[in-house]
């Protein structure tokens, strides 16, 4: 039985012209080596898997080639490439510096680079993971790689280039590798599935490089994963399975619902990807990231930035033509607040359900701007049509009169139905009754009509709101508002170290230290009153303020108050008082 190689070591590139998705990296060091103008230490850093340390083993076996190419790649034939191809080559050393990170193996190291070549021009040193060299082996090796014999030639490799010294740096040519792009991993893959005659659909290779996220050693890797599970017929839906990943079907059905308002089939879906395992942060993620792909999509030129099958992409296209720009704006920013908020989150399956039923609500003809900015939830059931001779819309109700209740001081501001409607009335009447009785020709069933259809438009004035505010939003905009008087320091004061409880959903209670404090609050009842029933969006909203027992008892502000109060304290007061026949001024 053979050996099995994995294919990122079966394939990895032996030539310059073989590196994926490197072609400029790859053009410097061949213009470099044609040229004879060589560095004595280089430095390759980026990402994992991108060809740091392939690029570092083709660049020493080409500069010692006794023959090279007309294109300034290695022959491969000549004795240096044989023994280099056969991994017994002494003109390479590589050092694994996240094990050999000490002082010892640096001095080591230095004490070989005095030795010549015995075939070819170069010995090159390539040190991998080179940030994880000690701070003093890092000094123990700056005058060596500073200047090196002219035969000695340094290749550093490191995925964490801010972590070296910046002496070492400025000692080194650097080279940026960068991630692989989708489309050169696939054109990989699909020539690594012809040598092995492995049969791929073009949306399975699309998954295994998106899964690689830029790095062709990752995406072998699960290519070979793949073809083990699959027995060599890698399909899309083999891929999603064995790789776990939340198939596009899900995003598209999600978007259907969301863009009919389907709040129902919504949930469904979403306990379905739920139920299949899926963490949640991560099915918000990918319907921000579905919107956003829906959005580069609305244009042929953004639509090339967007990775992916011919027929994902095209169905992505027809998607994206039903959605407008305002939508998916909106939609984008409501899943992306949902994804920050969702780590601090308590409850996040509630939080998921939240947002996908403000998703489905988007698309609802009734949902205004206003609603919108206040994040208003409206019911999932659709409204029942009104009933019997009623005027009012089912989301309105006019304010009923409230009960007088026997407690401490309650303030309410006044509704708009008890002060206008009666001013309206009144207006019609004063107007109504002089051309009534000069005999203008003015009927009386005119005038009921004209009445009744004031009565309509006051009463639709007149309506409230009665949204439900938790204890929290009514101390946060209770100190906003305090925070809004800039003269009124004491009220201010009181404000901030009286803070409301609220007692139910219409109804708070304030207690105070003193009747200085009550009577502020008394006194700018109104303005107070108005500005929470405008931020809480609720018109029904009341104030009782009562003082402290236990402040009642304690504190004195009077200059008898506190004297009575020294007396309670210290009898030798009261005795004093009476000798002396002491009185306060």
């Amino acid at each position: 039985m053979e050996n099995y190689i994995v294919s990122a070591r079966k394939y990895r590139p032996a030539t310059f012209r073989s590196v994926v998705g490197q072609k400029a990296l790859t053009t410097t060091l061949l213009n470099a080596i044609a040229s004879n103008k060589l560095a004595h230490a280089y430095l390759f850093c980026g990402p994992r898997g991108v060809g740091k340390t392939t690029c570092a083993r083709i660049f020493a076996k080409t500069i010692n080639c006794l023959s090279p190419t007309t294109e300034g790649e290695a022959c491969n034939q000549c004795e240096s490439c044989v023994a280099f191809n056969e991994n017994r080559s002494l003109n390479i050393h590589e050092l694994d510096a996240a094990s050999n990170n000490s002082v010892e193996d640096i001095r080591s190291l230095i004490e070989q680079v005095r030795i010549p070549p015995q075939i070819g021009k170069y010995k090159v040193y390539i040190i991998d993971e080179v940030h994880m060299l000690s701070q003093a082996a890092f000094n123990a090796f700056l005058k060596t790689l500073e200047e090196p014999p002219k035969h000695a030639i340094f290749i550093l490799a490191t995925t964490e280039k801010h972590k070296i010294l910046p002496t070492i740096l400025s000692r080194c040519q650097i080279y940026d590798f960068s991630r692989i792009t989708i489309t050169d991993i696939v054109e990989h893959l699909e020539y690594v599935a012809s040598q092995e005659n492995v049969t791929v659909e073009p949306e399975a290779l699309n998954i295994l490089a998106q899964k690689a996220d830029g790095g062709m050693r990752d995406a072998l890797s699960i290519f070979d994963q793949a073809v083990s599970f699959t027995g060599g017929n890698v399909t899309y839906k083999a891929v999603i399975e064995n790789l776990n990943v939340l198939d596009y079907d899900y995003y598209f059905k999600l978007t259907d619902y969301i863009r009919s308002g389907d709040v129902v089939n919504s949930l469904l879906v979403l306990d379905e990807i739920l139920g299949k395992g899926f963490d949640g942060q991560n099915v918000i993620t990918g319907i921000a990231s579905h919107f956003r792909d829906l959005l580069l999509c609305r244009d042929e030129r953004t639509a090339q930035l967007f990775e992916v099958g011919t027929t994902i992409r095209q169905r992505y296209v027809e998607t994206a033509k039903q959605c407008s720009n305002e939508f998916l704006y909106k939609a984008i920013d409501i899943a992306n607040d949902c994804d920050l908020n969702y780590r601090a989150s308590r409850n996040k399956r509630l939080l998921s359900d939240l947002t996908l039923i403000r998703l489905c609500q988007l698309s609802s003809p009734s949902a205004t701007t206003e609603e919108q900015k206040k994040n208003v939830i409206k019911p999932i059931a659709a409204a029942q049509p009104a009933t019997g001779t009623g005027q009012e819309s089912p989301q309105r109700t006019v304010n009923p009169p409230q009960a007088n209740e026997i407690r401490t001081t309650t303030i309410s501001t006044p509704t708009a139905r008890s002060t206008a409607q009666p001013r309206a009335e009144k207006a019609l009447s004063s107007k109504a009754s002089p051309s009534i009785g000069k005999g203008l020709g003015v009927s009386i069933s005119a005038f009921n009509q004209k009445k009744e259809e004031t009565k309509e438009t006051v009463i639709e004035d007149s309506v409230v709101m009665t949204e439900r505010f938790s204890p929290l939003q009514l101390i946060n905009e209770w100190k906003a508002f305090a925070e809004t008087l800039q003269e009124e320091h004491h009220l201010k004061n009181s404000m901030l170290n009286c803070l409301p409880e609220l007692l139910s959903n219409k109804l708070f209670e304030v207690v105070v230290n003193n009747p200085m404090q009550e009577q502020r609050l008394l006194n700018h009842s109104y303005e107070i009153l108005s500005y929470l029933k405008d931020k809480l969006r609720n018109t029904q909203i009341e104030m009782q303020v009562r003082i402290s027992e236990d402040n009642e008892k304690k504190l004195a502000f009077t200059p008898a108050e506190k004297f009575n109060l020294m007396m309670e304290e210290n009898s030798s007061l009261r005795k004093l008082k009476d000798e002396f026949g002491l009185e306060l001024s």
